[in-house]
């Protein structure tokens, strides 16, 4: 249950990550002569790779504390 809530956290922080660092950018390359962009297959990869990711994330061995 615990790698369970490491990956989860791991994956929701770097969710919300790449939903704030892309407004940011779509924000300052907005363009308002030209239409909407959809959001397209992309954004299932990004999704993909952040799971990935966060699962080895969750993965990782546990350090030896002195």
């Amino acid at each position: 249950m615990k790698k369970y809530l490491i990956f989860i956290s791991s994956f929701i922080v770097l969710y919300f990550s790449y939903q704030y660092l892309s407004g940011m950018i779509l924000t300052i390359q907005y363009d308002p002569e030209t239409g909407g962009a959809g959001s397209g297959p992309s954004h299932l990869l990004i999704l993909v790779v952040m799971a990935t990711v966060s699962y080895f994330l969750s993965c990782l061995p546990k350090r030896k504390q002195a």
